[in-house]
């Protein structure tokens, strides 16, 4: 008798150390993530900072308690190559996509730096819960040499949490894209006033779960063969205790439809759609996520009564 092989891929789980004083969250995507991607045909610097924020997404957006709650990351530039990127999280679906200036961007070279591509750049990360109404948004400057580090001031400035964010990806020799990512925080405690990040002083294992944490390459992210369990038990296998939370299985997840387009456009005034419409009296709506084109005609809908 075989046993199939392992392949562990397109999944968030969730890990507590209580000795540390420490939460986390460790994803890996596979065919999400091609899947996203597959929509459009990206250079290289463009699908490498997607898919860091696509990445992104699926772990702070797996840390929502309430499966309808919505994590949505936006950057926008002044300036920019980059003009918007956009990528949410919502019950388990990611979605993403990247507006950019194809010119200027060959001029930069085969890795081009993130302030390069951003220029004077913001990270704006908004947490909507759905049942209750809730919204939180944190923006912060595209500084540092990578989204995770963007990523990383964002904690800093909004919640004053000690945290960690890596963000890795590669082809493997099928060439497959398969990306990584893991999140580290200290546990809140302390009032806000009092600069949370105290922990550093009253709580120095802190450093030490951080130390692990940072050793976490792309060779252990990237091996589909590894469940991610395992991989949380070898990084902290001194730890007295781990709890590992159930994992969340990761989609492609575009929410577009001829329904939803036809019901945006419903708001519009009759003469509005006439001019949206071309000769044959058709509508054609795009979107931007997955590239499907919806051709919506006019007679679909209802004659406006004002």
């Amino acid at each position: 008798m075989t046993t199939a092989p392992v392949h562990d891929t397109d999944r968030v789980i969730g890990f507590t150390l209580p000795d540390s004083h420490a939460r986390g969250r460790m994803v890996r995507l596979g065919s999400a993530l091609e899947q996203i991607l597959s929509a459009h045909s990206y250079p290289a610097p463009i699908e490498a900072i997607l898919t860091e924020a696509v990445t992104l997404a699926a772990l702070l957006g797996s840390t929502l308690k309430n499966g309808e709650g919505q994590l949505t990351i936006q950057a926008q530039t002044q300036r920019g190559v980059v003009k918007l990127l956009v990528c949410d999280y919502k019950n388990g679906e990611l979605r993403g996509y990247v507006q950019f200036d194809e010119v200027r961007l060959s001029r930069l070279g085969k890795k081009p730096s993130i302030k390069s591509l951003f220029n004077e750049g913001y990270l704006a990360v908004t947490f909507d819960q759905t049942t209750s109404g809730e919204r939180y948004q944190g923006i912060v400057p595209l500084d540092g040499d990578s989204l995770a580090e963007a990523a990383q001031s964002y904690f800093f400035q909004s919640e004053q949490i000690p945290s960690l964010i890596r963000l890795q990806h590669r082809r493997g020799a099928d060439g497959k894209l398969v990306a990584g990512g893991l999140f580290l925080q200290h546990l809140p405690e302390g009032e806000v006033g009092r600069e949370r990040l105290h922990v550093r002083l009253d709580h120095p294992e802190w450093n030490g779960v951080e130390a692990l944490a940072s050793t976490m390459g792309i060779d252990e992210l990237g091996d589909a063969t590894i469940p991610l369990e395992n991989l949380v038990w070898r990084l902290f296998n001194e730890e007295r205790e781990v709890r590992v939370l159930s994992g969340v299985d990761l989609t492609r997840g575009c929410r577009c439809s001829a329904e939803y387009y036809r019901g945006v456009l419903t708001k519009f005034a009759a003469e509005d759609r006439a001019e949206m419409a071309d000769e044959q009296g058709t509508i054609s709506v795009d979107c931007a996520f997955c590239s499907k084109v919806f051709p919506l005609a006019l007679d679909e809908f209802a004659p406006s009564t004002l």
